[in-house]
């Protein structure tokens, strides 16, 4: 029988029955940063003091359970509440009578999880309390009541974001929210932004800008960091050393956010990160946040605003060419010998043609098979990348001639000017040990020497900035032992001629196939082919930094005589050599004269005709030997009488004999060896085909 609690006690609310008070009350106690809990202790006080309520309502003292493992999170959500998972959990279980809050927004601000809770209070019948009363989701009025505080909660906290969210921005519109610069940049006591007072710092960040232009990759730049043992700058953001200059070690992240950031242009920024709740990770709130690299999408741009380290226009290019490298096309080289990997499009549908490599890398093809790969569809067309590697190599060593004398000049300056540069940093480098030394000693020297707790410490301290300078100083030598000599007159004038003779420059050994490339990429911005059907006819259109386009016209090597434009001409040709008694060498001779080309190799010869007048039946010169060769029975015959007789390849006939359906013996005639085999062993339904 349910007791009326109420009645026994007028100061208990009605709701309240026996059946409750057998179970626990939970009281959830929450803020929701660690600043609240440092300064607003009058809030926290009052969710403890909901203990002696509950007492008041009938509990015992061991009945009541305090969940304050939330202390410090928000409520927004119940990730990373292990409190409130708890506390859902215990009502699950049938264990709750009461939950009890200061007020609705201590247990959810987040209408779904405030209702998921009502949902399993009405099921398990557990009463919900808090400062205005005792409510019971499973009745209507108390459930609609207490939907509506649970709303209210939520839209509050949306306001309060709104409200402080326009704030932010209309104080950056000003380019007056300042929220953290880049390495590179200090903020004055009076607000301004100011380039880093240190001049090491400076010309390091200058490097950094300065060697992404030559080398066109952030890879480019963390090798060369490294190979001279340059680290970057940061100051302190927090600790007792706050604003101290730190030297770390390079690395990836940091060079692509300091080649992204719009600040080292000038540009004052805001609202490059966008929030995107579909890549949230469970339990990391800014896993969420995705880049805009298009400075359209920005909130706020405000261009000249900062002192710069570069001007607008290299940052925009310093961002196509990271964008390009992220295609793995038209960026840096990737590897691999072909020289315009990348760069090729198909002239039938436009795409981009792939490179493919077979026998090891040695051979490679450019291919477009995007249709066909993707559709289903047939490839639209391939071709050997080795003649038009080498059409297009042509064509670049002709524009390059006349700048070639220019061009070794300029690179021997930049040469020169890095090797200044370098030596400046280590000039700092060893400046700024020399001064961490002598402020040592100074601090050394001027304790007091009676006092030699202080006196061994900084005496430690000074020990170990001079093993610090020395050992800069010997990286110094070291470095100064492996860096090139500075080149003498003559060699400078042996560099100048051979500038001058650009062919063997290009194919001289020391020249990679990455350094190929380098300069096809910085010249080239396409390769348009187009193969005219399977014939050896292709035309090359080639787009030219600067907006000029060539074309030329380019013979292929191909498979087959038949996938000649010109066969049946060539044919003719030839078959008019041999009706006149012409032989084979004789042949390939003239025809090489009339500038005629075989498929596969530069020029003809004679097995290549021979071969051609006997595939199409133009019938060759039998050996004068065929017939004189010793038999032991009238079945034995040579193998070109045998393929003859069956129209098979002669090939053919050899690879049975090989692959032993044939049996056969070696006759001597004269110095030459001939293979007989037996007429009767010879394979039958058999279908010829000659080989390709």
């Amino acid at each position: 029988m349910s007791v009326d609690l109420g009645a026994l006690n007028p100061t208990i609310p009605e709701k309240i029955r026996a059946r409750h008070c057998d179970r626990l009350a939970v009281i959830y106690v929450r803020q929701s940063t660690l600043r609240q809990v440092e300064q607003n202790r009058e809030s926290t006080r009052l969710q403890y003091g909901l203990a002696d309520r509950a007492r008041h309502l009938g509990w015992r003292r061991e009945q009541i359970v305090v969940i304050d493992d939330d202390l410090g999170r928000s409520g927004a959500s119940t990730v990373d509440r292990r409190g409130f998972q708890r506390l859902v959990a215990e009502v699950g279980l049938g264990h709750v009578g009461l939950v009890l809050g200061i007020e609705v927004s201590r247990l959810a601000r987040s209408c779904r999880d405030w209702h998921q809770l009502l949902e399993m209070c009405a099921l398990f019948d557990t009463l919900i309390g808090d400062a205005d009363g005792i409510y019971d989701p499973s009745t209507y009025n108390d459930r609609l009541l207490l939907g509506l505080k649970g709303t209210m909660s939520e839209a509050e906290l949306h306001i309060l974001k709104a409200r402080m969210h326009e704030g932010r921005r209309a104080k950056a519109c000003r380019g007056e929210l300042v929220l953290g610069l880049p390495r590179g940049y200090v903020l004055k006591p009076s607000g301004e932004v100011a380039l880093d007072p240190d001049e090491g710092v400076q010309q390091i960040i200058r490097l950094v800008f300065a060697v992404f232009a030559r080398r066109r990759s952030i890879s480019g730049i963390l090798r060369y960091l490294v190979d001279h043992a340059i680290q970057l700058p940061d100051r302190l953001r927090s600790g007792p050393n706050k604003g101290d200059v730190c030297w770390n070690r390079p690395n990836r992240a940091t060079l692509s956010d300091m080649l992204r950031h719009p600040a080292y242009a000038g540009a004052y920024v805001y609202g490059r990160r966008h929030h995107d709740g579909r890549l949230q990770l469970p339990g990391k709130p800014h896993s969420g946040r995705r880049f805009l690299r298009d400075p359209q999408q920005w909130m706020v741009l405000q261009q000249g605003v900062y002192p710069a380290y570069i001007d607008w226009d290299t940052f925009l290019r310093n961002q196509e060419q990271m964008a390009a490298n992220r295609t793995r096309h038209t960026g840096i080289p990737r590897g691999g010998a072909a020289l315009l990997g990348g760069l090729v499009a198909c002239g039938l549908c436009g795409r981009r043609m792939f490179t493919t490599y077979n026998d090891d890398g040695r051979e490679a093809r450019y291919a477009c098979n995007q249709m066909a790969t993707t559709f289903g569809a047939p490839r639209c067309q391939s071709i050997s990348a080795r003649p038009v590697d080498e059409r297009v190599s042509a064509l670049m060593l002709d524009a390059l001639s006349p700048s070639a004398l220019e061009v070794s000049l300029q690179v021997a300056e930049d040469l020169e000017l890095e090797r200044q540069q370098l030596h400046g940093q280590w000039k700092q480098r060893l400046e700024r040990a020399e001064y961490e030394t002598a402020l040592a000693r100074r601090r050394y020297e001027a304790v007091d020497p009676q006092n030699r707790l202080v006196a061994r410490t900084l005496e430690r301290d000074w020990e170990v900035a001079l093993a610090a300078e020395q050992a800069l100083r010997d990286e110094h030598r070291w470095v100064l032992q492996r860096e090139p000599a500075r080149l003498t007159d003559a060699e400078k004038a042996a560099v100048r001629q051979l500038a001058e003779d650009i062919p063997a420059l290009w194919n001289a050994a020391s020249t990679t196939a990455r350094d190929r490339q380098t300069i096809a990429r910085t010249m080239l911005e396409r390769v348009v082919i187009l193969v005219h059907g399977a014939s050896e006819r292709a035309e090359l259109a080639c787009y030219w930094a600067g907006g000029v386009v060539t074309r030329h016209a380019l013979i292929r090597p191909v498979r087959r005589f038949e996938q000649l434009e010109h066969f049946d001409a060539l044919l003719a040709r030839i078959a008019e050599m041999r009706a006149q008694g012409a032989t084979a060498q004789r042949i390939a001779d003239r025809l090489n004269a009339e500038g005629w080309r075989p498929p596969k190799k530069p020029v003809f010869n004679a097995p290549m005709i021979r071969r051609l007048l006997q595939r199409r039946g133009l019938g060759t010169q039998r050996p004068i030997w065929s017939g004189h060769v010793p038999r032991q029975h009238t079945d034995a015959m040579t193998l070109q009488e045998l393929a003859d007789r069956l129209g098979a390849h002669r090939q053919t006939v050899y690879g049975w004999l090989r692959r032993g359906r044939l049996t056969g013996r070696l006759a001597q005639v004269g110095t030459q060896r001939i293979w007989l085999v037996n007429r009767v062993d010879a394979p039958t339904g058999t279908s010829h085909r000659e080989p390709s």
